[in-house]
């Protein structure tokens, strides 16, 4: 089953260091023996994960993000490390957490977000972790571990790919003493491992102290807020009904409790808000405002300006005058699923405007192709 992860994913063409692919396995050595010899090494305790190849892939802001490739022989093993691990902490990981999680969707998270907001929590927090996947301390990350594995042998394998070491873009091999590499297979557990202290601190909080109507009536009453926090990853963002400065307020409890994993959060993107003027969210903007001809407001998910920008600047590269050369046939088509895929994604926002103009705008780019 871990191969057919690792041979199904779209990164499957990819190489690690050692530069073998899926395809140059399935037709050199046969995957039958390429399996034996890696459960060969796992009993024998001879398996040692090798560095990362790192790859530098920029992102919309111009800056650019840093992703670990490993090899598949890695992938493989971190894939059925997951298997193991995944079903353990599911059972423990809370309902506010959505981000790399079966059966849970960035779409559940606005929900919950628009959900609360219609319910007068005006105030946000909206957190961004300094670069959380480079800097999760590694022993206390073993340590949320060891509370649910007991064997030597899984905690000795995690902990030996998390030291594993990067080879660079220069070529040169760097030892990691902190973080999990984006692009492994077993990343994002991980890091919603390290990150789960925050969901067990404000769902702890909830429960103990908002969970019902009686005790959020109880604390509005004597100035308190209620406040719920939602993530999706190391995106999150804290819902407050109360007043700006509980919201404040929060924004140093959260540092004390991601402190100890390692983790800090930004000064200059970390902010509060109000949901009158609206925040952006995992692609989202979400925000209050009146409704057209009436005096009732009302909460609008709606595509955030910088999605809107990405997916036309995508059409305009996709037909771009140095592209004449492809097939108009293979043009549509791919044209027709890169716009299925970003509508379907925003398919429960207020967006009909959006999708038209898209749709002009597209129509315009094709006939002018």
């Amino acid at each position: 089953m871990a191969w057919e992860r690792v041979a199904g994913n779209k990164g499957s063409k990819t190489p690690g260091v050692d530069r073998v692919t899926v395809a140059r396995i399935s037709s050199g050595v046969g995957v039958e023996e390429f399996l034996r010899n890696i459960r060969a090494q796992l009993r024998a305790g001879e398996f040692r994960p090798v560095p990362v190849r790192q790859v530098m892939i920029p992102k919309a802001s111009g800056k650019l993000r840093k992703l670990g490739i490993p090899t598949v022989t890695d992938r493989v093993v971190q894939a059925a490390l997951k298997l193991v691990l995944e079903p353990i902490f599911e059972a423990d990981f809370k309902s506010c957490s959505y981000g790399f999680r079966p059966n849970r969707r960035a779409q559940d998270a606005v929900a919950e977000i628009h959900h609360f907001a219609s319910k007068s929590y005006e105030w946000v927090l909206e957190a961004d972790i300094e670069a959380c996947f480079d800097m999760i301390d590694h022993t206390a990350l073993m340590d949320r571990l060891r509370c649910r594995i007991g064997d030597k042998r899984v905690l000795a394998l995690v902990k030996a790919f998390l030291k594993a070491g990067v080879l660079t873009t220069v070529g040169t091999t760097e030892g990691t003493i902190t973080g999990t590499p984006q692009g492994g297979i077993l990343s994002p557990l991980l890091a919603n491992i390290a990150l789960s202290v925050l969901d067990d601190e404000f769902t702890r909080r909830w429960d103990h102290e908002m969970g019902t109507a009686g005790k959020r009536a109880w604390r509005r009453d004597h100035g308190k807020a209620s406040y719920r926090l939602i993530r999706y990853a190391d995106d999150f963002v804290i819902v407050v009904k109360g007043q700006q400065e509980h919201a404040e307020q929060l924004r140093h409890e959260v540092a004390d409790v991601l402190a100890p994993m390692g983790l800090r959060l930004s000064p200059e993107k970390t902010r509060v808000v109000h949901i009158d003027h609206g925040f952006d969210f995992l692609g989202f903007h979400i925000r209050r405002m009146r409704r057209r001809g009436s005096n009732k407001w009302y909460v609008y998910t709606l595509p955030a300006k910088k999605a809107i920008a990405s997916i036309r600047q995508r059409v305009k590269t996709m037909t771009y005058r140095n592209t004449l050369h492809q097939d108009p046939g293979y043009l549509m088509d791919y044209l027709g699923r890169v716009l299925r895929g970003w509508a379907n994604y925003f398919r429960y926002a207020v967006a009909k405007a959006t999708f038209a103009a898209i749709d002009s705008y597209t129509w315009e780019r094709i006939t002018a192709w």
